[in-house]
């Protein structure tokens, strides 16, 4: 055979089914190389559509909050993958792990979700140990981190441009915004003088802390750092309010994941205790704080879409950019501020994205 009438009959390949329906209809009785090449290279594509949209493909969902708290991130995510063709129980599946809390558990759920055979990890990156428990399972699944404040100064990708390795993903910058938050409890409280701060010892919130201590000194407020053990119970968080009045705080800045899933019993003892709060995401103010200050965390897990389908369609996680925020969103509870008697200033709800009555 010759190579050009080989060429031809490779590429014709996927032709020939539509060929031959063609020839048993009467359509078609003589067909030469040169056109079986050229419907070749018309039907190609679609025929490696057509296979490709057999595919299920599996997303691994590993989270240190549960499933309740992490709804509406999940609803972006998914909102996000649909805009872009996929449907879930249709052509992607979401394998999901929910921690609660409890960082102990990382290793082996991110082992459940490598036994699951997942084409991809989508990892909510608050704390680096998820996303480490992820890479150190599975060297060979790409890892799409959502929402972690440092990537680069953890070590966790070379450069926010050049990642490298095999992790990629979205930052959320709350630690840098902890000055802001303390400005903004300043203003709806001016006579405030001293500002409780809950953290855990972790790395991130021990900079938090730090942060929020330069800003508060700038401002001529003392920061009194309130300590919660990593995934804390309901008692923990009756300890910290009992420690706020002890020290006699007159607000309280909870950094990102202090409080865990225990959002709402934090806000409703806060309320009660006449204590302003603030978050740096909306569902602290959905749940009951007086404020949030943040990045869009929903938008962010729409973002995180986008790098899925990349990196299902064969893009390496290395040469997908870290992306940063930008939208940061302040959501204001009115009813809160009603309770605990706070006026807030109209020139600050103007501001506000979202107000909350």
């Amino acid at each position: 055979m010759r190579r050009r009438e080989f060429i031809a009959l490779v590429g014709g390949t996927a032709a020939w089914p539509l060929v031959a329906r063609a020839q048993q209809a009467g359509m078609v009785w003589r067909i030469g190389p040169a056109v079986v090449l050229v419907l070749g290279l018309m039907l190609a594509p679609i025929a490696a559509e057509a296979q490709e949209a057999g595919k299920l493909w599996s997303i691994g969902f590993l989270s240190p909050y549960s499933a309740d708290y992490d709804k509406s991130w999940r609803a972006a995510l998914l909102n996000g993958l649909r805009d872009l063709g996929y449907v879930e129980g249709k052509n992607v599946v979401m394998v999901e792990r929910h921690t609660e809390g409890r960082p102990e558990l990382y290793s082996e759920f991110a082992l459940e979700l490598v036994r699951s055979r997942v084409d991809v990890f989508v990892v909510h990156g608050g704390d680096q140990r998820a996303i480490r428990a992820a890479e150190q399972t599975s060297s060979a699944i790409p890892i799409v981190f959502i929402a972690n404040p440092d990537p680069v100064g953890l070590g966790l990708v070379a450069s926010l441009a050049r990642p490298g390795g095999n992790i990629t993903g979205l930052s959320d910058s709350h630690i840098e915004l902890a000055p802001k938050r303390v400005e903004l409890l300043k203003e709806i409280v001016p006579s405030l003088s001293r500002i409780a701060v809950l953290h855990n010892k972790t790395s991130m919130h021990l900079r938090g802390l730090k942060d929020t201590q330069t800003a508060a000194s700038a401002l001529r407020l003392t920061v009194v750092p309130v300590e919660i053990r990593e995934g804390p119970g309901p008692d923990d968080i009756d300890g910290v309010v009992a420690t706020i009045r002890r020290v006699r705080a007159e607000a309280l800045n909870v950094l990102f994941g202090a409080a865990n899933i225990h959002l709402r019993r934090l806000a409703d003892l806060a309320v009660k205790n006449m204590i302003p709060t603030i978050g740096s995401a909306r569902t602290s103010a959905e749940a009951g704080y007086l404020m949030s200050y943040g990045a869009d965390f929903p938008g962010l897990y729409r973002r995180a879409a986008i790098y899925v389908d990349k990196i299902l369609k064969g893009a390496k996680p290395a040469d997908l950019p870290v992306e940063q925020p930008t939208k940061f969103e302040l959501v204001i509870n009115l009813k809160t501020a009603k309770a605990l008697g706070l006026p807030v200033p109209p020139s600050l709800v103007a501001r506000a994205d979202e107000v909350i009555e």
